[in-house]
């Protein structure tokens, strides 16, 4: 393995970090967010015209086929700058599903367009199972769609065509997207399985009120709204949203050390600056001993989460789970070292280091937490399964 980044890769890392400087400030984070989108359009049509939706698809499908590497780097830029965009929910989450077992007609007409920046696109999965549907913290070929029982989505087929009804919460940009990814349960208990579909119109969509305003999501909800099934019916989906949840996991713990990192910066230019009895508190030994400490975490979860994203790249399984759990763990950290250390200003809510710490408690809702990530690496590698062997 070479742990050198290529020329390009560094081009793409400081591409990225140069178009959201003076563009992702504090002010205009805020600004973006209360938008009806939750996000600038004008900074997703910059994202667009860098190749971001498509960098890691094929140049077939207007793509710049680079690799779910080069995906993670990026997000690391987006991650420290908190900028608020579609690039998860389309590009992460969804485009893969689309290429992984989208027909080809379905792959020609969405792909080129998601890659454009044209379309955004959102994983609606049942109620707030995302992290299992990824088989993150748990196996994903249990009853999370529905199981044939009440509940979950159900999609049923007549008169030729598909319907859903259900509910969907926690949905990354579902207000916005303008295509729904929907996964869904189907065949009763004769024929029990989870299909995906592709939803354009129909449900109704509610924004909701999220702990962080950075990751817009919506509640939706199916009453009889006709689908179309992606792929074929008798596709793997579970093995393909596992296969999701590794390579997502890889770029969120990217996007995490790049959130972790800033929120370190931020807070050792702040504590040079802050001076008690007549010196800077950076210049105590207590405070240099915390913000070491925060420094070997953000390292130690940097180097993980690069080599889960080349791990993804090469055919290595289960190894995103944990360096997500690393750098969640990581940021948690740092944001609330840097509130600790911003004193009495850094406990108001008005602060910008919250936003860093609602990140790290709004992915640990999203994808975690952090001890079901580690606990389903131990039981998918069986690292404490009894052999016979006397304890």
């Amino acid at each position: 393995m070479d742990a050198r980044f290529t020329v390009e890769q560094d081009e793409i890392r400081r591409t990225v970090r140069e178009a959201l400087v003076g563009v992702c400030g504090p002010q205009d984070l805020r600004a973006a967010v209360r938008t009806g989108t939750g996000y600038d359009p004008a900074l997703w049509t910059t994202l667009a015209k860098l190749g971001l939706p498509g960098l890691a698809l094929p140049q077939t499908y207007g793509g710049v086929a680079c690799t779910t590497t080069e995906l993670a780097l990026a997000c690391e830029e987006v991650g420290r700058a908190l900028a608020p965009s579609p690039l998860l929910s389309t590009a992460v989450l969804a485009a893969p599903l689309l290429l992984a077992l989208g027909t080809d007609g379905q792959r020609a007409e969405l792909l080129p367009r998601i890659a454009s920046g044209e379309l955004t696109a959102a994983l609606a999965v049942p109620g707030t199972a995302l992290a299992t549907a990824l088989a993150l913290v748990g196996d994903n070929r249990g009853d999370w769609a529905g199981g044939g029982r009440a509940g979950g989505i159900q999609a049923r087929r007549a008169e030729g065509a598909w319907r859903l009804y259900g509910e969907a919460d926690q949905v990354l940009d579902g207000h916005s997207a303008g295509l729904l990814v929907v996964a869904a349960h189907a065949g009763g208990f004769a024929r029990s399985r989870t299909l995906l579909f592709l939803v354009r119109e129909g449900a109704v969509r509610t924004r909701q009120t999220a702990l962080d305003c950075t990751r817009p999501c919506a509640r939706i909800q199916l009453r009889e709204v006709e689908a179309e099934l992606l792929g074929e019916d008798g596709a793997d989906v579970a093995g393909a949203l596992a296969a999701l949840g590794d390579r997502a996991a890889a770029v969120l713990a990217c996007e995490a050390v790049g959130a972790a990192a800033r929120a370190l910066e931020r807070t050792v230019e702040y504590v040079g600056q802050r001076e008690q009895f007549g010196r800077p508190i950076g210049s105590f030994q207590a405070v240099k001993h915390r913000l070491a400490d925060v420094h070997v975490r953000v390292q130690t979860a940097r180097s993980a989460a690069y080599y889960a994203a080349w791990a993804t790249v090469h055919g290595e399984k289960g190894v995103g789970g944990l360096a997500l759990a690393q750098a969640l763990e990581a940021l948690r950290t740092a944001a609330a070292e840097g509130i600790q250390l911003h004193g009495g200003i850094g406990f108001t809510w008005e602060h910008d280091a919250h936003l860093y710490f609602k990140r790290a408690a709004g992915d640990e809702l999203l994808f975690g937490p952090v001890h079901r990530l580690r606990a389903h690496a131990a039981d998918a590698a069986r690292l404490f399964e009894h052999r016979g062997v006397a304890v």
